[in-house]
């Protein structure tokens, strides 16, 4: 992230939107660009690379998801997707493509910047980082060893990797298809009733109390996200 103001590039055909959200960024010590087509998004992304990326799916020349593509073939940019599609099968799509969070239009400005907040903060916090902390969970990734409020937690192998993935995009909603691709391999994507045995084991031993999740949080039909349950 830059040491200066983060940059924001919004990637969005609606003047209006755009207008909005150059407001509210500035206002919150945002750095602002904007694009209107696809083609102007890519050439300012490689040109110059902001600090975040908010995009619409919905693009005179093409889709939103094609940039998150493109862009996860060389950078762990944070993508934020805000957009007046609310099919839950294009929430999906997106996020498998590479987006790291979607909010629908209309939407709560209070909402929208603590969303970025946590994107880039976690963007700087998280990437290379071989401990991570979520609230009392320290989770070593060298070591392959986790505790909670000290006490050493016994996982599987299997277990450990679900949470190490789900830890490495802490707050964000990671989706069954990425999850089963990153654990079992590329040829999964489907086989979600894995995914709930498991993170019922990881719940029996992470949550102080499993019926209730205050870490590993459920988000029905599309995936799971690790929280730190004090923010």
């Amino acid at each position: 992230m830059s040491a200066t103001a983060p940059r924001v590039l919004v990637v969005d055909d609606e003047p209006q939107i755009v207008r909005g959200l150059k407001i509210l960024l500035r206002s919150a010590g945002y750095t602002v660009e904007a694009a209107e087509t696809k083609a102007e998004a890519l050439v300012e992304l490689v040109s110059r690379p902001p600090d975040a990326l908010v995009l619409d799916l919905v693009l005179p020349d093409g889709r939103g998801v094609e940039i998150c593509e493109e862009v996860r073939r060389w950078s762990r940019l944070p993508i934020l997707v805000l957009s007046a599609v609310g099919d839950e099968r294009e929430k999906v799509r997106a996020l498998d493509a590479g987006a790291d969070d979607y909010v629908t239009k209309p939407f709560g400005t209070d909402e929208l910047l603590a969303r970025l907040r946590a994107l880039l903060r976690r963007s700087a916090d998280v990437a290379g980082s071989p401990r991570i902390e979520i609230g009392e969970l320290v989770i070593d990734l060298a070591d392959r060893l986790v505790t909670r409020a000290g006490h050493p937690v016994h996982l599987t192998p299997i277990e450990f990797d679900l949470l190490r993935v789900l830890a490495q995009h802490q707050g964000r909603l990671v989706t069954h298809r990425h999850l089963l691709r990153e654990v079992w391999g590329p040829e999964y994507g489907s086989e979600t009733h894995y995914l709930r045995v498991h993170v019922a084991h990881i719940r029996s031993k992470l949550e102080p109390d499993p019926s209730r999740p205050r870490y590993l949080i459920t988000e029905p039909g599309v995936g799971y996200r690790l929280r730190d349950p004090g923010t």
